[in-house]
């Protein structure tokens, strides 16, 4: 049997945080199946090694790929939930800081 890939539930990555959440800390995951996840998680790469050159034309890369069609319509309640977790994530921080 191959071995899961890295980052899955089966063989967490090095980095993997679930298990060190707080009880009341927000968090997101965006899945494999997810057709914009690859890029998502190389933007994020990116812009937190502070290549914003290859940050600007990966974002360049998604616009391309949702500007024809999005992959689900503005009015799912799935964004709204997201736009949720963005905020929630943003307020935690401020109320948790070092």
């Amino acid at each position: 049997m191959a071995k899961a890939p890295v980052g899955s539930k089966s063989n967490p990555s090095e980095f993997d945080v679930l298990e060190k959440l707080a009880p009341d800390e927000p968090y997101f995951v965006i899945r494999a199946h997810d057709p914009l996840s690859s890029a998502l998680v190389e933007l994020h790469a990116y812009i937190g090694a502070g290549q914003a050159g290859a940050a600007h034309n990966k974002l360049a890369e998604i616009m391309a790929l949702t500007s024809a069609k999005a992959p689900r319509p503005a009015s799912s309640p799935k964004y709204r939930e997201t736009f949720a977790i963005s905020l929630a994530m943003e307020q935690w921080r401020e109320s948790h800081e070092e």
